[in-house]
């Protein structure tokens, strides 16, 4: 038995609580509060107050949210510390759910088709979504342009703009920009279905719900909190998707006139 194997059945009972904690606070939290500001793009509008009444709807979209992350980026404080807890909680739960993933058994004797495929699921969207939160960052919080149809530089002072030249891969779609956008599609929604089927079963492991009749309502909570984010994800990939980087740009230039130039897309 490796030294490895020996150290995690020694602390299994506290990895195992630990992992299924840190997939919530502060992986979970974090991903209903991106999801909520990313969404904006459809309904920021609402949410700018009767700030800038000359926007129409799709502009008040786009700067709510421009104004959301300049917000994030420049006033929140402590923001390096609070990214850095983030990653460290991403990387230990990625890394310790990888190890459960490759080690575990499927028991299809013991359990209901259902759970089955949504273990598997859970395992497929937790690949998947290790390498999409990789490609995310990596493009438009990194940099790592060559990644981008057409190289549009991320800017948290253009968000809007430059987040929908990602998407569409620049000005106007383009067929590789389309992939991009159907793999933030598909991402996002894995993301979601991980976190809202580990929530379910985080309460199992907790010991939270030990009967049948409670593990199913908290399914349902589970399942509703689960639809909720998947809408807000749809709309913020879609919303972007389709959003004029041109139209953006004029809503942000308005906004921010003496902020350095935007980097071009093409």
């Amino acid at each position: 038995m490796s030294q490895q194997t020996t150290f995690l059945d020694r602390h299994h009972f506290l990895l195992r609580r630990l992992h299924s904690l840190s997939g919530i606070v502060p992986i979970g939290l974090f991903l209903i509060a991106h999801l909520t500001t990313n969404s904006s793009i459809l309904w920021g509008k609402l949410g700018l107050r009767g700030e800038h009444p000359e926007f129409s709807w799709s502009q008040g979209g786009a700067a709510y949210f421009a104004k959301e992350v300049v917000w994030i980026n420049e006033q929140v404080p402590h923001l390096f510390l609070i990214e850095l807890t983030l990653w460290l909680s991403i990387g230990f739960h990625a890394v310790l759910g990888t190890i459960y993933a490759l080690t575990g058994r499927m028991n299809t004797s013991a359990y209901p088709y259902g759970a089955n495929k949504r273990y598997r699921l859970q395992r497929a969207s937790g690949y998947i979504g290790i390498l999409f939160i990789f490609y995310h960052v990596a493009t438009l919080r990194w940099g790592w342009t060559f990644l981008i149809p057409g190289g549009t530089a991320w800017s948290h002072n253009f968000a809007s703009s430059t987040l929908a030249a990602a998407l569409r891969g620049g000005e106007e779609f383009t067929a590789m920009g389309m992939v991009v956008s159907a793999f933030y599609f598909i991402g996002v929604s894995l993301l979601v279905f991980h976190f809202a089927n580990g929530l379910w079963t985080a309460a199992i492991t907790w010991g939270l719900t030990v009967s049948r009749a409670a593990q199913q309502r908290w399914g349902y909570v589970c399942a509703g909190l689960g639809a909720g984010l998947m809408a807000m994800a749809w709309a913020s990939v879609i919303g972007f998707a389709m959003h004029s980087p041109a139209a953006a740009r004029e809503v942000e230039t308005k906004m921010h006139p003496d902020a350095a130039a935007m980097p071009q897309t093409p």
